[in-house]
């Protein structure tokens, strides 16, 4: 059994060495708190391991018994609690408490463990108990050790849990990090506290390490973006706290927000790794500026240039004024007569106002929600046409190369009403319904320098 419990024990040493490895060299480029607590444990857990399969083959004394107790009893589970602090926690003080706490409670644990005497130094080619050998100080010390990882690791399973229901791809990858490495961590501590046969232990450590390699492997492993500099990520324009399906939505900034690089391969976010991978580069400049021939008349938006040649024929200026109509399923909507207010009607060779204030939205939607996205747009819209004077135009397009994406043009009269529009009760369920559509959201504020706009042709049945 001996010789059994030694080679899981050193085989177990070179995957811990192997993961430690291998977080070194991600600390390289990401210095993250996570990596560093991770890196720890890792290297500790190596060491214990190597102690335990080299005690084995030649018998424990009090030196190996130290190190065995100090790095796979203390080190290990407090510094992957640690970990999990650091890499839930959105705010600075928790982390910087968590480190404080962690360091401090290592230099003190360490001298106590290394200087109390043992209770017997008799020991064998089996792996010795915690318990019978330790003082009373050091014995105490320990329990309290591992009960505060047992309630920092549960809390962090409850924190992951509540940011994965209101969250994104990084929340779901960080509650799958989380089910990992807590219940790996508690099981690592019960062994470690409680009298069970050494190879349950020796393998319960190095499932430990295999656990923070498979972590650092697959839920939190950086992303590939071989084409980053030809393919932007959507910008996913939200606050990163619990419930936010339900939160208004942020006013925009003057300039779009520049995207941060990801930090890691998700679960949930390869679906957006694997879109942008296959989306095309659209100019969408240039369909804008397209001739009135190549579509219908929906007006031309510049900036500077001077408008594009109109077809005055007859067939348009001949027909009647009808109701609008939106086209189901496409996202698409066609305004009538009520797309300016009879207050401020379209005057031939004029400016717009410069209060006009328009919002460009460009909204990435979960695969299969695209219908329902759709039927909610059009209900939002035709609310908005019914109940907005001041909102000129608000109209959903679905793009042709990309199937997953819509945008959402709006321009209001001003500010004001603006901030009218953004208080109606449409606008509201349109905000808090399609959360559970929409993977990313990028918003991107308008002036209206030069404006061409008529009503578009609508469908009748």
């Amino acid at each position: 059994m001996e010789i059994l419990v030694a080679v899981i024990a050193l085989a177990g040493a070179l995957l811990a060495a192997v993961a430690t490895g291998a977080l070194i060299r991600r600390l390289r480029d990401e210095p993250e708190g996570w990596l560093i607590a991770w890196t720890v444990a890792a290297g500790a857990l190596c060491l214990s391991l190597a102690v335990v399969g080299i005690g084995h083959v030649l018998g424990f004394g009090p030196v190996t018994f130290r190190i065995y107790q100090v790095t796979g009893s203390l080190l290990a589970p407090l510094w992957l609690a640690v970990g999990l602090i650091q890499l839930l926690a959105d705010k600075a003080p928790p982390r910087f408490l968590a480190w404080l706490f962690g360091i401090a409670l290592t230099v003190v644990s360490v001298a106590i463990l290394t200087f109390d005497p043992l209770r017997s130094t008799d020991l064998g080619k089996t792996l010795p108990s915690g318990s019978a050998l330790w003082g009373l100080i050091p014995d105490y010390l320990l329990i309290g050790v591992h009960a505060i990882d047992v309630l920092v690791l549960l809390a962090c399973v409850v924190v992951a849990a509540l940011k994965w229901r209101g969250g994104d791809e990084y929340d779901t990858d960080n509650l799958h990090a989380v089910l990992v490495i807590a219940p790996s961590s508690v099981a690592l501590v019960g062994a470690m506290r409680f009298a069970v046969p050494p190879l349950f232990t020796t393998a319960l450590l190095a499932v430990g390490a295999a656990a923070i390699w498979y972590t650092v492997l697959r839920p939190l492993a950086p992303y590939e973006d071989d084409d980053e500099d030809e393919l932007e990520a959507p910008h996913e324009d939200h606050e990163r706290r619990p419930g936010r399906r339900v939160a208004p939505e942020p006013v925009p900034a003057a300039e779009p927000p520049p995207v941060a690089p990801p930090r890691r391969s998700p679960g949930l976010g390869d679906l957006v790794a694997e879109y942008r991978a296959s989306d095309q580069q659209v100019d969408y400049a240039a369909r804008m500026g397209a001739a009135p021939e190549a579509g219908p008349g929906t007006g031309y938006i510049m900036n500077g240039s001077p408008p594009p040649r109109m077809d005055t024929s007859p067939r348009m200026d001949a027909q009647p004024q009808r109701p609008d109509y939106a086209m189901p399923g496409t996202g698409v909507v066609y305004p009538g007569a009520e797309l300016f207010s009879p207050a401020q009607p379209q005057q031939g060779g004029g400016r717009p106002a410069p209060s006009i204030f328009g919002l460009l939205t460009v909204f990435t939607i979960m695969d299969g929600a695209g219908d329902a996205f759709d039927r909610l747009a059009e209900a939002t819209v035709e609310a908005v046409r019914r109940g907005e004077p001041d909102t000129l135009v608000y109209a959903c397009h679905a793009v042709k190369s990309a199937p997953l994406q819509r945008i959402v043009y709006e321009l209001y009269r001003d500010e004001v009403a603006y901030r009218d529009h953004q208080r109606q009760p449409h606008v509201e369920r349109f905000l808090s319904e399609r959360q559970a559509m929409v993977l990313a959201t990028n918003v991107i504020e308008l002036n209206v320098n030069a404006a061409k706009v008529v009503p578009l042709p609508t469908v009748m049945f």
